[in-house]
C-alpha cells in the first residue's frame, strides 16, 4: 500500500494521504465481495483493480478481457503479460459488438451497445461460475464525460469500486506504480471505434486501418496520440510535447508515406493536440 507521507514520485503532501485513505476504502469494498469478476482491458485502471482485487480476495478473482476487432491486439497482449507477471487468474472472451446494427450505426450511444455486449457475456459467465459481482475500472474522473457505457453497467449490476472509493486517475497511477505494475504510466486508451466520428459506420475494415495507423505512429516513437479516422483523412492528435517532432522533415515524410500506404489520401495534424474524447466535442455534455 502507498506510504501516506509520500507521493508516487517521492514527495510528501496531503494528496498522498488522501490517496491512501481512498485505497483503504477500496480494499474494504473489495474484501466485502465473496468473489469478483473483473472487466479487464489491460489499461492502468482495470489492471490495478484486478491486482487489488486479487490481494483482497485471493483465489476468488477472475480477470476477463474482451477479444474483438474493437480492441487493439497490443492491449490484449499487454493484458495477458500483466496477468502472467502478477499471477492474476485471466481469461479472454470473444465479443461480437460488430454484429449489432446499433453499434455499427455509431450514434452517440455506441459505447452503450459495446458495453451491453461485453456485460452480457460477463454476467452470464459470472452466473455460470458462481462469481458474486462483476466490476469495471471506471474511476472518479470518469463522471463528467459522455460515457453511455456506464448506463449499460448499471443495467447489468456491474459495480465500479474505484469510482465508489473516490479514486482518481492520478491516485490509480500512483498506486499502480507503488505496486510495480508496468502499465502505471500507460497513456489513456479506448476502443478503436472511438476514433471514428459519430454517424459514420463502424466496420471491421476501418478498425483494422486505424490499428495499423496507430502501430505506425508507435513505431515512429510517438507515445501519446490518436489517429482519428475521417474516411480518406487521418487526423493526428499528438501530445503537445511530441507535436514538433511530427513536423520534422524525416518524421513527417515517414508519417505521410506510411499512412498513405495504409489507405489514407490525406494526413492532417490537429493543432489542438491530443485530448481524450475529442469526438464528443460536438455533443452536448450529459454525464451518465
Amino acid at each position: 500500500m502507498i506510504d501516506s507521507t509520500r507521493t508516487a514520485d517521492g514527495t510528501s503532501g496531503d494528496r498522498a494521504g488522501e490517496t491512501a485513505r481512498r485505497e483503504a476504502d477500496l480494499y474494504q469494498r473489495l474484501s466485502a465481495y465473496e468473489s469478483i469478476m473483473v472487466a479487464y482491458s489491460g489499461g492502468v485502471d482495470s489492471a490495478y483493480l484486478a491486482w487489488a482485487a486479487n490481494r483482497a480476495r485471493p483465489g476468488q478473482v477472475l480477470a476477463v478481457t474482451a477479444d474483438s476487432p474493437s480492441y487493439p491486439r497490443r492491449h490484449r497482449e499487454m493484458a495477458e503479460a500483466v496477468a502472467r507477471q502478477f499471477q492474476l487468474p485471466h481469461e479472454f472472451v470473444h465479443t461480437s459488438e460488430l454484429d449489432r446494427p446499433e453499434y455499427r450505426a455509431n450514434a452517440s450511444d455506441r459505447c452503450y451497445h459495446c458495453k451491453t455486449e461485453l456485460f452480457e457475456h460477463l454476467s452470464r459467465m459470472a452466473a455460470e461460475r458462481g462469481f458474486t459481482v462483476v466490476v469495471d475500472g471506471n474511476n472518479a474522473d470518469d463522471r463528467g464525460d459522455h460515457r453511455p457505457g456506464r448506463q449499460a453497467a448499471r443495467e447489468f449490476g456491474v459495480e465500479s469500486p474505484l469510482d465508489a472509493a473516490g479514486l482518481t486517475k492520478a491516485d490509480i497511477r500512483a498506486l499502480a506504480r507503488e505496486a510495480g505494475l508496468p502499465v502505471w504510466d500507460e497513456p489513456a486508451s479506448a476502443c478503436l471505434s472511438s476514433r471514428i466520428p459519430y454517424q459514420s459506420e463502424v466496420t471491421g475494415a476501418k478498425l483494422a486501418t486505424i490499428e495499423r495507423a496507430e502501430e505506425l505512429m508507435r513505431t515512429l516513437g510517438f507515445r501519446v496520440f490518436r489517429v482519428r479516422h475521417h474516411d480518406a483523412i487521418a487526423r493526428l492528435e499528438i501530445a503537445r510535447d511530441e507535436m514538433a517532432r511530427a513536423l520534422e522533415a524525416d518524421t513527417s515524410a515517414a508519417l505521410v508515406a506510411g499512412l498513405k500506404a495504409i489507405g489514407y489520401k490525406y494526413v492532417s495534424l490537429d493543432l489542438q493536440g491530443y485530448r481524450t474524447g475529442s469526438l464528443n466535442e460536438v455533443l452536448p455534455l450529459k454525464p451518465i
